[in-house]
């Protein structure tokens, strides 16, 4: 299939994701598993990235502005636009294309080349529909709830790296954090990260439901997957900035 063949597909695709399931409680026992396995599983590497990457930008920042000349609230203030703006919904984004989007790939992939797909379409059953929508609202739901988070540990960690490394004082740091706040920024990457969390789980899905052959095509479908998703992101963070805050 040529690229636009693929692009077609997956549009049709998500037009079978947002029908009308067929059965209420089969969908509410399968989007609970979907949050569980790709929201709450997912919390330990978010938390961890986002704390020692608040600290990196907190140390790299008091090291490039060591001038008497420059306030040293800047760090405190370039660290939360940092984690805000930027790192929280975009490179969360796309490490969890890695960890979720190949998982999402996989597990869709191998029922599909053990022809589970196939029996549950026998069976009257819309697959796509069954198989993806509970894990687009679970990750639509659940995904916000991190990159909160992982901005909240990311000015933590920054404020943490302070006071290891003696490289800027407490009360600057908190100057820096309160300065020129706007809720305008979390809004904006809430929006971002909606956007990111919807390409995740419906490009690695599809690549998933388009496996055919055996174990060797799951795992290249995973890495088609993972790649397609984290070049997606880049474009749409690019537009998606221009539009809303350019």
């Amino acid at each position: 299939m040529t690229n636009f063949e693929h692009i077609g597909a997956y549009f049709l695709m998500l037009k079978e994701v947002f029908r009308k399931p067929q059965k209420w409680k089969v969908f509410w026992e399968l989007l609970f598993r979907e949050i569980d396995d790709l929201g709450l599983k997912s919390l330990g590497i978010v938390v961890f990235i986002g704390f020692f990457v608040g600290g990196v930008v907190a140390i790299q920042t008091a090291l490039n502005v060591d001038s008497p000349f420059i306030p040293k609230y800047l760090i405190g203030f370039a660290t939360k636009r940092s984690m805000i703006l930027e790192f929280a919904p975009t490179f969360m984004s796309i490490i969890l294309a890695g960890k979720v989007g190949s998982y999402i790939t996989s597990s869709i992939g191998t029922m599909r080349v053990t022809e589970q797909i196939d029996a549950l379409e026998i069976m009257g059953i819309n697959s796509i529909n069954y198989l993806v929508l509970p894990k687009v609202i679970a990750v639509l739901l659940f995904y916000p709830i991190l990159v909160i988070l992982a901005m909240f540990l990311g000015i933590f960690g920054g404020w943490v790296a302070g006071v290891l490394t003696d490289l800027f004082y407490t009360e600057d740091y908190i100057m820096g954090i309160q300065l020129e706040f706007n809720p305008y920024f979390v809004k904006y990457a809430i929006i971002k990260t909606l956007v990111f969390a919807f390409v995740i789980v419906t490009v690695a899905s599809y690549h998933g439901h388009k496996v055919s052959g055996g174990a060797l095509e799951v795992g290249r479908a995973s890495t088609k997957a993972v790649v397609w998703t984290s070049v997606t992101i880049i474009l749409l963070n690019y537009f998606l900035t221009q539009m809303l805050l350019g």
